[in-house]
């Protein structure tokens, strides 16, 4: 149960983030990752919050289960081309989220957050997915852990977008980020690349990016 409170903390701490005042003031402009407008950033952090209740509607999926790890190592989005259809559907999904401007956003994530207060603490582990998953499914903590890591990344682009600090998360909630990260950075990279950029910087590869 510990996953699903941390990432009630930084649903809320998003929550808070997404109505301030900076970024409302700069939500027509361009965000910190390319193609992506402020406005878009927003909504697509945003809807690491509203992808829970919806999952949480679906019927229990048939699809065969897989752990988390073998989720990241089976989607085919990581290290894809900006133009990439997966891509450009979650640039005009986030953009479609937002649509009706931040403060709207923004109180539709603070509902939500106290609605999965509710909700999610009492719900069985059961399977979930989405649409535009293979034919697999993961149980609800696993994607849990995968919301909290998109939260925590996307918290931190948004935040350096409109030029305010990046919020503070728990350690343990970053310590579960760093872990999944690493786990995908050692499948795309070797394990020497990242040993070396973490301990070596002479012998440091230029990027061992998990996503």
């Amino acid at each position: 149960m510990q996953i699903r409170e941390l990432y009630l903390t930084a649903a809320s701490t998003a929550a808070r983030l997404l109505a301030a005042p900076e970024v409302a003031a700069a939500w027509h402009g361009p965000s910190a990752l390319p193609k992506l407008s402020v406005r878009g950033l927003a909504g697509h952090l945003a809807g690491q919050i509203f992808f829970i209740p919806k999952v949480l509607a679906e019927p229990v999926p048939a699809e065969e289960v897989i752990g988390l790890h073998e989720y990241y190592a089976r989607v085919h989005w990581i290290g894809s081309d900006l133009d990439d259809a997966f891509n450009v559907l979650i640039r005009s999904s986030g953009e479609d989220d937002a649509a009706d401007g931040p403060a709207a956003l923004a109180a539709r994530v603070e509902a939500t957050v106290a609605e999965l207060r509710t909700v999610l603490p009492a719900a069985p582990d059961r399977p979930v997915r989405r649409p535009t998953w293979g034919a697999w499914s993961i149980g609800l903590d696993d994607f849990v852990a995968s919301r909290l890591l998109e939260v925590v990344v996307h918290s931190d682009d948004l935040a350096h977008s409109v030029g305010v600090a990046t919020p503070e998360f728990p350690a343990a909630a970053v310590q579960t980020v760093v872990d999944i990260l690493s786990r995908i950075a050692v499948r795309r990279h070797g394990a020497t690349s990242v040993l070396r950029a973490l301990s070596r910087a002479e012998r440091a590869p230029a990027t061992i990016s998990a996503l």
